[in-house]
């Protein structure tokens, strides 16, 4: 134990060596082995005695106290001092002061100096720890270069000079190995105190590697001229990045790629042959996923905001280029745009909307009691359900091509007396149901989702407030195969949102007196009161 048993001198020289060795402060080695004294005096003069060791961080010299408590009378000599001693002492000592007593140096052992070196091991061990961690806590994100140090159980441990990473499996390139001794780059996307130290946890796979090692190549990105907007990785196949410029002189695309396509493959190499498309980012959802989707041509895309959901269709010869190998393509594109994409080939939706033309067709044939020809004009018109006849305006309606004012006007009678008479029919059958009329009552509810609620057992008002949104909507859980069994909504067949179920719930719990009314949502700002007055965002602007 040189530390303990050297002079004072050499006890300086060891803390200035280990300071400088572990890259951590003077102080806290002093501290370690003042910590280590200390013990050793107390297992010398009796673990019950107050002792305190300073060395003095500019001579080296230690000196050994033990502090005693002024008392009037003495119960425990080892940690109390009489007044009248502590007077002989100090005359200005009083009831309740502390008296230092200097003792002399302890001579160590073989024992006493072993305990001591694990004392100033842990500690210098404890304070390198936090030194690693208050070093890279506030580095998340960026790039580090390192050493392979050794691997366990497919992860890799990287020697980062002054600290150690982990590139776990699963943040690895698939198909890349590195051996001991190999240069790497990675990203740290995490670091956490753990019971072992604190954990710099790297990944190669993660999307944000790919932005910062296009920052790197890229001076663009780096000025922040070129933005990269969105990311979507299949690490070590495909990825794809949308970009956009802050300057319009400048080609985003073109920025990225480089001439000959230097700064991309510089990339590219890194990645393992990854293969990147770069694409123009847009503020118009459209037009992004249509990028989104190159190399791919699109012919036509129908956006459903509700369910933010895509429909794309494909000419014929091009599906399998827009899909991809085994739905890359496509699945890529969806995480970038985080749009749900559904693409159906021209061909598929040409049939899909003559089956839709012909059910509509059918439909206005039997409610409304009127030839194939009429049918076919409500369809061709957009006309898609008999709500669609009966609540739209009258001149509307006339305005069909073959269409007279008394036409329309019968037309629409038609259309009012069927739902009238099927909503009869439901509230009949919701009776029967034992349904009560205080569903009905809620907003939102209609006399068909009422017979569907009593069919799902729902029939009071406490019912439908006790309701989730999942138990109308449905959901999915894992069955014993681990498959994904869809457990059905009660109005699952309705077509509503979690929004639109949730508020059916909240009116109903409001109804039923389980919590207050709802307040209003504001009404959204006009375009002269935000000062935009041709709809393009800031953001769009750009």
């Amino acid at each position: 134990m040189a530390a303990i048993a050297a002079n004072r001198t050499e006890l300086l020289q060891i803390a200035d060596a280990v300071a400088r060795d572990k890259s951590i402060d003077k102080a806290v080695v002093l501290a370690a082995m003042e910590e280590a004294m200390q013990r050793a005096a107390k297992a010398h003069y009796g673990s019950e005695n107050e002792i305190k060791v300073e060395i003095d961080p500019k001579t080296g010299e230690t000196h050994v106290s033990r502090y005693l408590n002024v008392v009037e009378q003495v119960d425990n000599n080892k940690i109390e001092i009489s007044l009248e001693d502590a007077r002989a002492r100090n005359p200005a000592a009083q009831v309740g002061d502390i008296i230092a007593e200097t003792l002399p140096p302890v001579d160590f052992n073989r024992i006493n100096a072993q305990n001591a070196k694990q004392v100033i091991v842990q500690k210098v061990r404890d304070a390198e720890r936090e030194r690693q961690y208050e070093e890279y806590k506030d580095r998340i994100g960026e790039i580090v270069h390192g050493i392979v140090k050794r691997s366990e159980f497919g992860s890799v441990v990287v020697d980062l000079g002054r600290a150690e990473g982990v590139v776990r499996r699963d943040e690895m390139i698939p198909r890349e190995n590195f051996r001991t001794g190999d240069r790497i780059r990675a990203y740290i996307y995490d670091v956490r105190r753990e019971a072992r130290g604190p954990q710099i946890f790297l990944s190669r796979s993660h999307p944000q590697f790919m932005v910062r090692l296009f920052a790197q190549e890229v001076p663009e990105i780096y000025d922040g001229i070129i933005e990269i907007r969105a990311v979507a990785r299949d690490p070590g196949s495909r990825a794809k990045i949308a970009v956009i410029s802050k300057d319009s002189s400048i080609d985003p695309v073109g920025a990225c790629v480089g001439m000959r396509g230097v700064r991309v493959q510089a990339v590219v190499q890194e990645l393992q042959g990854e293969r990147i498309d770069i694409i123009p980012w847009s503020p118009e959802a459209a037009t992004f996923i249509v990028n989104a989707l190159a190399p791919a041509e699109v012919s036509k895309v129908v956006l459903d905001e509700d369910t933010h959901r895509v429909e794309v269709v494909v000419p014929d010869e091009q599906l399998s280029l827009a899909i991809g190998r085994r739905g890359q393509n496509v699945r890529l594109a969806s995480q970038l745009t985080g749009w749900q994409i559904d693409i159906m080939t021209e061909a598929e939706e040409s049939e899909r909307r003559q089956k839709e033309f012909a059910e509509r067709t059918k439909c206005f044939m039997e409610s409304l009691d009127v030839d194939e020809m009429v049918a076919q004009l409500l369809a061709s018109e957009g006309f898609a359900e008999i709500e669609d006849v009966a609540y739209v305006p009258l001149s509307e309606l006339a305005s069909v091509e073959g269409f007279d004012d008394e036409t329309a006007e019968e037309l629409q009678n038609r259309a009012l007396e069927f739902i009238e008479a099927r909503n009869k029919e439901m509230d009949d059958k919701r009776r029967a149901l034992g349904v009560e009329d205080s569903v009905l009552e809620v907003d939102g509810v209609t006399p068909a989702m009422a017979v569907a609620l009593g069919e799902a057992e729902v029939k009071t008002l406490e019912d439908l407030a006790g309701c989730a949104t999942d138990d109308l909507i449905g959901y999915y859980e894992t069955g014993k195969d681990k498959e994904r069994v869809r457990i059905k909504g009660a109005l699952e067949d309705f077509d509503l949102t979690a929004e639109d179920a949730n508020v059916i719930i909240m009116k109903a719990r409001v109804k039923a007196g389980w919590i207050e009314e709802l307040p209003e949502e504001p009404a959204e700002e006009t375009a002269e009161e935000t000062g935009d007055t041709d709809g393009t965002t800031e953001e769009g602007a750009a």
